[in-house]
């Protein structure tokens, strides 16, 4: 091979321009900036997704104790739900996970708790209730923390 094609062919390999790399940064970082947001909030979502699931839960644990005494709610607390379920957290845990607030029971006339509300906490500070009224009417609902969660503000879920 001679030295002038052998200068030819190095002249042939070219690399990108300085041009070329900048407009590839460009829309690598145009991507990013649409595609990192979304990301963002997730972590808050499960958390709240967490907390729903819990307060699900713990409607199922107080439907059992009820069955078992008779239909009365009297004994439903955060201990007995965590005994019917063990996966049922109560008080907050260093472990950071969605936790059993509190239990209210509605008195009926007769002094036996013809309904209950369970409250689970996210992490992220939402509160998820489940209320039970004693004509059997089911409502969920959630409180807003302040931050930017699955709950937006005081409504059912």
């Amino acid at each position: 091979m001679t030295s002038a094609s052998r200068r030819r062919s190095l002249r042939d390999q070219d690399g990108f321009t300085l041009i070329e790399l900048l407009v590839v940064i460009l829309i690598i970082g145009v991507l990013a900036a649409i595609a990192i947001p979304s990301f963002l909030n997730q972590k808050s979502k499960a958390s709240d997704a967490s907390a729903k699931e819990l307060a699900h839960a713990a409607q199922v644990a107080a439907e059992d104790i009820a069955t078992d005494n008779a239909g009365s709610y009297t004994l439903v607390t955060p201990a007995a739900l965590n005994s019917y379920e063990s996966t049922i957290q109560v008080g907050s845990t260093p472990a950071g996970n969605a936790y059993i607030q509190n239990v209210n029971t509605a008195l009926g006339a007769v002094g036996t708790a013809t309904g209950y509300t369970v409250t689970a906490t996210a992490t992220t500070g939402d509160t998820y209730s489940i209320t039970r009224a004693a004509n059997g009417t089911i409502t969920r609902s959630c409180q807003n923390s302040g931050s930017s969660t699955g709950c937006p503000s005081t409504h059912s879920w």
